[in-house]
């Protein structure tokens, strides 16, 4: 992914996770692209929109609410979006 490219039905993390990072969310993943993996330095979990298959096992898992669908991100964490692919492009 050379640039962010926004999917309609893309999941992202949003700002409930920033220094909680449970790793229920991880433990359901079928494709692993929940990240970091352990000992990265991160303020919180990712979701890698080229490898999500969409299918919203993490969504009822997350024990903070942090995943959402884009298109049902609160307004307030709209940036997460952005946030979410960017860490991806590094």
């Amino acid at each position: 992914m050379s640039e962010f490219e926004s999917q309609p039905d893309m999941y992202v993390i949003a700002h409930p996770c920033i220094d909680v990072k449970d790793k229920a969310c991880v433990d359901v993943c079928p494709v692993n692209c929940i990240h970091p993996v352990d000992g990265e330095d991160a303020d919180q979990l990712y979701i890698d929109p080229t490898e999500c298959i969409m299918c919203g096992a993490c969504e009822p898992e997350c024990p903070v609410e942090a995943i959402f669908i884009v298109e049902d991100l609160p307004a307030e964490w709209a940036h997460f979006e952005k946030i979410n692919a960017d860490y991806f492009l590094k």
